[in-house]
């Protein structure tokens, strides 16, 4: 097959973005019917005072995204778009992204669009907890708090058994 017709197909491929601009990007290729793929991460911080968690969204891969289209009609226009900086090419063309790439990648995904990257916690597992006011206190992890990002640990410090449900993005599995 000819470099030429490898593109003449709906496929993936990489959307390289301006600085914060990726949800810009996003919205106006959707805008054109565009389907795309921009995965988030939920992060976690204190607040230094009340140490309350803060929750911050932010990409998964920073200025990039991933858009599914023919790349013989649409690139050029593409490229144009708004917050977009280019279209990731390689040589004389984009480079297609493989399909299973993107299907692993959704499959890590919630509903609402979050990549879920946390350690495969199991009932009995050991686990340090890492920030807080019980910071580097160990515990056995119990169980996951249903619809939450919560989990629930036994506490090994304490001389009664404590038990804490804490963030997951706040325990390390040891």
């Amino acid at each position: 097959m000819s470099d030429i017709n490898q593109h003449n197909v709906f496929r993936w491929y990489v959307i390289y973005s301006h600085p914060k601009q990726e949800d810009r990007a996003e919205f106006n290729l959707r805008a054109w019917g565009v389907e795309t793929l921009n995965p988030k991460l939920k992060d976690t911080r204190r607040n230094p005072y009340t140490n309350a968690p803060i929750y911050i969204t932010k990409s998964l891969f920073p200025r990039y995204l991933f858009a599914r289209f023919n790349a013989d009609e649409l690139q050029t226009k593409i490229s144009y778009t708004r917050g977009v900086h280019s279209v990731v090419n390689f040589g004389s063309g984009p480079i297609p992204v493989d399909d299973e790439i993107i299907r692993i990648i959704k499959s890590r995904m919630t509903q609402d669009g979050f990549i879920i990257i946390d350690e495969d916690l199991k009932p009995g597992d050991r686990v340090k907890i890492k920030s807080g006011p019980f910071h580097d206190f160990l515990g056995i992890f119990d169980r996951r708090i249903k619809s939450s990002d919560r989990v629930r640990i036994l506490l090994e410090n304490l001389p009664y058994e404590g038990h804490l449900t804490i963030e997951i993005e706040a325990v390390s599995k040891i």
